[in-house]
């Protein structure tokens, strides 16, 4: 047995084969039927051709043939690549020509953009859609668990569009992301699994078995690492296939979740204001122990709600990306909840704030420098070398990713977020963080979201302009806004213009769209 990603889920087969696994859309799989109709699968991929190496798109949205896909391709040492359902078709293509996909499993809602984009995708030899023939190709396969050895070497690959440029694919091997990404490392006590097998003796140690809820599409990062991490260690997933929060609370008190899992203010502000609101007032959500948040962020507002709506609840902020892995975690206290950036987290081991000369960053100092880590990291980017020698670098001979997120090392060691340096603003010299200035306009009474960018400006290069999503029935001009920011954040910090927009527009998982928040600000009026 190695540090492989399948390898890790049929111990924990073999160990909690009748627990229940996986719940999504109805259906229902424990873990030893999950493994047999994945065993399936990956017959049917076999006999198509599929082989170690081999690229398989998976392209739909939550459901329990995605997770069946996932183990079927990485049994077969076979690499899936996931796709983005809200991609339009120039940045398929461009994802289809750069993943070199030789199978894809899609949902029958996509065979139309699929069909659209078939020229992109000159080395797929097969196609199988779920709701069509998906049940067919496994009723007419073997569910022996018949692979041959794996290792700890193959390939996992994320692909991220972040929140600006063309989609990504990062390279990684399995062994390194368990360790980044997937519960290696534990992210609150630093214990490291020394053999493949502690994954399992964890679980068992618990002594009972946690329901999770990621409600981000597992076409990101965040949610195909809650689902494989709680697979080694016997847990239930709980998925839905679109955020709706009065859906989410529902499942919590018909699920028994114990711990969800969300991507900032954009699930966290409509989840704790829909217990206000028919059908989730009054629901038994007494089973919930913890709520999680990473990859956006999580306004002090919204975790005081939190932390009044449920006084017992651990509350976490994490800061990670698709080529760094988890970088920091923090436990959310009552009564420290603001925020002078972004999360203020705790480091994992590996990671480092690095200075314009690539030398770590003296606690305490103010100096704003860059997010990197070392250790168990991603090999590259695929098919972009450039990239990849932008991002991974040496620095005496000690191997680093460095994706862009600038931060500071507080006195005590831990390390402010402070945001990616793409987005960040300048104006008159000073530089400004949208995530922290978005903290602030979020907080006011009338503001439901928001997003901040730089416009042009003739005296001061840029200007601070706040793109928000009023609350239903309110108008919030801008100095009202500027007048609430002032007792959050600097002067200079606070927006300079506001654009009333009827919905801020983020990606299904939470992430904010500067893009499109730049082009709303630049706009000619009217």
């Amino acid at each position: 047995m190695e540090f492989n990603l399948a390898d890790l889920f049929e111990h924990a087969v073999d160990h909690f084969g009748d627990r229940e696994y996986l719940v999504a859309d109805g259906q229902r799989r424990t873990y030893a039927e999950m493994d047999d109709r994945a065993n399936r699968l990956a017959h049917h991929l076999a006999a198509q051709g599929i082989g170690p190496g081999d690229h398989v798109g998976i392209y739909g949205v939550n459901s329990v043939e995605w997770i069946e896909t996932l183990w079927a391709v990485f049994k077969l040492r076979a690499v899936w690549i996931n796709i983005n359902y809200r991609y339009v078709e120039d940045e398929l293509a461009y994802l289809f020509g750069n993943a070199h996909l030789k199978a894809l499993v899609h949902d029958a809602a996509f065979a139309d953009r699929v069909d659209g984009v078939l020229e992109s995708l000159p080395e797929l030899g097969h196609r199988l859609v779920i709701g069509r023939d998906f049940e067919d190709a496994l009723a007419a396969q073997s569910p022996e668990r018949d692979f041959g050895p794996r290792s700890g070497d193959d390939r996992y690959v994320l692909y991220t569009g972040g929140t600006t440029g063309m989609p990504k694919g990062v390279v990684w091997r399995h062994e390194d992301v368990l360790f980044a990404l997937g519960g290696g490392i534990d992210v609150l006590t630093g214990t490291k699994a020394q053999v493949p097998e502690d994954l399992v003796e964890r679980g068992k140690a618990m002594g009972f078995q946690i329901t999770f809820l990621p409600i981000a599409p597992l076409m990101h990062g965040a949610t195909q690492w809650a689902v494989m991490g709680q697979s080694f260690v016997g847990n239930k997933v709980v998925l839905l296939a679109h955020f709706d929060p009065h859906e989410v609370w529902r499942l919590v008190e018909e699920e028994k979740v114990n711990a969800i899992m969300i991507t900032g203010d954009a699930m966290g502000r409509p989840l704790i204001e829909a217990l206000d609101d028919e059908p989730s007032k009054g629901r038994d959500l007494s089973s919930i122990l913890s709520l999680s948040s990473t990859a956006a962020v999580f306004s002090p507002s919204v975790k005081d709600q939190f932390l009044d709506r449920f006084p017992d609840l651990v509350m976490t902020d994490a800061i990670g990306s698709s080529e760094g892995g988890a970088n920091g975690i923090t436990v959310v206290e009552r009564g420290k909840t603001a925020m002078q950036g972004g999360p203020t987290v705790t480091p994992v081991s590996g990671t480092a704030v690095l200075d314009d000369d690539l030398r770590p960053v003296e606690p305490g100092s103010g100096i704003i420098g860059r997010v990197a880590r070392s250790g168990h990291i991603p090999l590259e980017y695929l098919g972009d070398s450039a990239k990849t020698a932008e991002t991974f670098v040496e620095v005496d001979g000690t191997r680093y990713v460095i994706p862009g997120d600038l931060a500071r090392v507080e006195a005590d060691g831990s390390i402010t977020l402070l945001g990616r340096g793409s987005q960040s603003i300048n104006s008159g010299g000073e530089k400004i963080f949208p995530e922290e200035v978005e903290a602030a306009v979020k907080s006011h009474p009338a503001v439901y979201d928001a997003l901040v960018v730089g416009v042009p400006d003739e005296r001061w290069g840029q200007r601070v302009a706040a793109v928000v999503q009023p609350r239903p029935g309110t108008t919030p001009s801008l100095a009202s806004v500027q007048e609430h920011c002032r007792t959050k954040i600097a002067g200079y910090k606070v927006p300079r213009e506001l654009h009333l927009v009827s919905e801020v527009q983020r990606s299904p998982s939470g992430k904010p769209d500067y893009r499109w928040a730049q082009e709303v600000a630049t706009a000619p009026p009217g």
